[in-house]
């Protein structure tokens, strides 16, 4: 009896053996690390986001990169059904912030260990340390035949599941080996998502400053450009320029636009409570009680200290300056940069760095009812190598588990189909 094969031992590789599996196939789960789940280890910090409980109209709006194509997948495995999956494999699940999931017990391990035992459990062949050179296809048809491994061994099957990843966080094993193996597939450009940008601005002093909850607004200019990205909620300040949550979310919506721009203009407004009419009072107050002190001090009760020294110096006023010399347009420019300081953003920070990849297999090539390649008879895919992404919240993982549960599942009953 033929078997299927499925190449990458991640959240989409897993989820599509074991529902290859229970359809009746015989298995093969081939991995090159040392272990299955590497980089879902590390997803949502260690505490794996597993879904997002969302209403699925919300979930679909949360896709950046074609969601249409992903309707057929999520709609036959929803973010209800990956809840109800983990529940029966004995993982607990809670909702936070968000509508965010998570595994009861915050550990990620669990979610791997879970889904190893039901391998396991339903007899899934699974080969660690072992490394798939190429994927077999007969040239007259254009069907698979199999795969062939580094060492040059040969498992033949008429059906591979591949699901290699992304390129991003290498160290897991994600690279660009992976996506080649689909190499008579189109591969749309790859880059990083869910990431930090870079600025201009030499941000060292302000590295690991969060700031909780500030407006974020990014725009083609410094001042009256187009509009492309606002919302509210939490900035850090790194080495390299800005991350968190809001950035985060922002790199995946406007990163193609540094490329078209050249640069994008950051606003931050640290005090989005107050116009700037309260703001002026506020500071006002604060200069009258203080006077004789130095304005780097009297600022330092409204701000930390090192978002003082920034705002001081892009409105050229020196740090020791005593705060009854601030004259009224002094105060009006300092108030405008708390609810104003700009930053320029170069680019996106480092692909190795990015929590998910962008770009991968066109969908154009993919039949979405099946994930089953339209180029090659035979071969599926699912998970991060196609082009599909989403923002962060737990949207990812959910591509990945209805994919893969969609490619394992066709790739079951196309196999017992021809028999």
């Amino acid at each position: 009896m033929d078997k299927v094969i499925v190449v990458g031992g991640g959240a989409a590789g897993m989820m599509a053996a074991i529902q290859a599996a229970r359809c009746g196939a015989r298995v093969v789960l081939i991995e090159k690390n040392e272990k299955l789940g590497k980089k879902l280890f590390i997803t949502g910090k260690g505490r794996c986001n597993l879904t997002n409980a969302c209403d699925l109209p919300d979930l679909f709006t949360s896709i950046v990169s074609n969601p249409k194509f992903l309707y057929s997948a999520i709609y036959s495995f929803s973010n209800d059904n990956v809840i109800d999956f983990f529940e029966e494999l004995g993982v607990k699940t809670k909702v936070e912030r968000g509508n965010r999931v998570f595994p009861v017990s915050d550990k990620s391990s669990d979610v791997i260990r879970a889904l190893e035992k039901e391998c396991r459990r339903l007899g899934i062949e699974i080969l660690l340390h072992t490394a798939v050179k190429e994927i077999l296809v007969e040239e007259s048809t254009k069907a698979v035949t199999g795969v062939r491994l580094a060492n040059q061994t040969k498992i033949k099957s008429s059906k591979v599941i591949l699901a290699t990843g992304g390129v991003s966080y290498p160290r897991t094993g994600s690279d660009i080996s992976g996506m080649r193996l689909a190499k008579a597939h189109n591969i749309v450009t790859l880059r990083p998502g869910l990431i930090g940008m870079v600025t201009k601005e030499n941000t060292k002093r302000l590295q690991g400053l969060s700031c909780h909850i500030c407006k974020m607004t990014i725009t083609t200019e410094k001042s009256g450009g187009k509009k492309l990205f606002e919302e509210s909620g939490e900035i850090l300040f790194t080495h390299f320029g800005v991350s968190g949550p809001i950035i985060l979310t922002a790199s995946s919506l406007v990163g193609d636009c540094i490329q078209k721009y050249g640069s994008l203009s950051l606003h931050v407004d640290f005090k989005p409570w107050l116009t700037e009419e309260e703001l002026d009072r506020d500071l006002l107050e604060c200069f009258q009680q203080r006077q004789n002190a130095d304005i780097k001090k009297v600022l330092g009760a409204l701000l930390p200290d090192r978002l003082v020294v920034s705002v001081l110096e892009q409105c050229g006023i020196s740090l020791t300056q005593k705060a009854n010399s601030i004259s009224r347009d002094m105060r009006k420019d300092i108030c405008k940069k708390i609810k104003d300081l700009v930053f320029t953003i170069t680019r996106l920070h480092n692909m190795e760095e990015a929590i998910i990849t962008r770009g991968g297999i066109d969908v154009k090539e993919i039949n979405p009812s099946t994930m089953e390649s339209r180029v090659t008879k035979g071969l599926f895919l699912a998970g991060e190598m196609i082009d599909v992404d989403a923002l962060t919240g737990g949207y990812n993982l959910q591509i990945a588990w209805s994919t893969g549960y969609l490619a394992g599942v066709s790739a079951a009953e196309n196999e017992f189909a021809h028999k």
